[in-house]
């Protein structure tokens, strides 16, 4: 990831460069402004208590694994600090949902609930629906979900690959949907193709750890080349897939 940062580092751009007045505005009014919004506080107050946990569970993961964690019986005080999104990613997703106000939001792999909370606090009257294949973290996330009094969010249990194709048929479409989960080159393929075909050109995906890996780099890349997709924003930590009907692609590295 040091070099992958070091080439995005060298390759991000600000609004100075940007020829889209779509990018444009979503960037100069949405991702690069900091604001404080209502929910910030609550969640960032949440997480802040998740780092003080003394608590531990036996972890589940179905995914490419961790670099920090050797063993499955970790503490919630340790994902909260490295497996969590992070204030900033969790912020921008706020605001993304925000802006765009989509009313279908999916969101896979959970973990601890705080970019969930994001999500859903973002708009009350939109459906979150959230999926996490360890049983053990999503109950401590349904515990935040509760704690926060969030009523919003449909938690999901289960492996992904089991789920996600049970639960697609279930919904009409996908406004936006946040991809937190298995952080490999098939999976991360195989579930964008599935929540494809619930998209429309007003939807939103949005890819967590473009850069975590050769396989995630390579998974970006092939999302990027998909024929539906028009525009992509690499904000190094996060991707940004659009679907609009653009007669070119459109690919832009912004400084976030």
């Amino acid at each position: 990831m040091f070099f992958a940062y070091l080439t995005y580092w060298f390759k991000a751009q600000n609004e100075y460069a940007i020829h889209s007045p779509f990018v444009y505005q979503l960037y100069t009014q949405v991702i690069k402004p900091f604001k404080r919004y209502y929910a910030f506080a609550e969640v960032e107050a949440l997480r802040r208590e998740l780092w003080q946990s003394t608590q531990s569970i036996e972890v589940q993961d179905l995914g490419a694994g961790s670099r920090v964690h050797q063993s499955n019986r970790r503490n919630i005080s340790e994902i909260a600090r490295y497996s969590n999104a992070r204030a900033k990613q969790g912020q921008l997703l706020f605001k993304l949902v925000a802006h765009f106000q989509p009313n279908q939001i999916l969101e896979l792999g959970t973990s601890l609930g705080t970019s969930t909370l994001y999500l859903a606090k973002a708009k009350p009257s939109a459906q979150v629906y959230t999926l996490e294949g360890c049983t053990q973290t999503a109950q401590i996330a349904q515990q935040n979900f509760k704690k926060l009094q969030v009523s919003n969010i449909q938690a999901l249990i289960g492996n992904i690959d089991e789920e996600l194709p049970k639960f697609l048929p279930t919904i009409d479409c996908l406004d936006l949907v946040f991809f937190d989960a298995n952080h490999r080159f098939a999976p991360t393929i195989r579930y964008f193709e599935w929540c494809m075909s619930k998209a429309h050109s007003n939807s939103i995906f949005i890819f967590d750890d473009i850069h975590w890996s050769a396989e995630m780099e390579k998974a970006w890349e092939t999302i990027k080349a998909h024929p539906k997709v028009s525009l992509t924003i690499d904000l190094f930590q996060m991707g940004l897939v659009f679907f609009q009907e653009n007669p070119a692609k459109q690919h832009f590295i912004l400084r976030f």
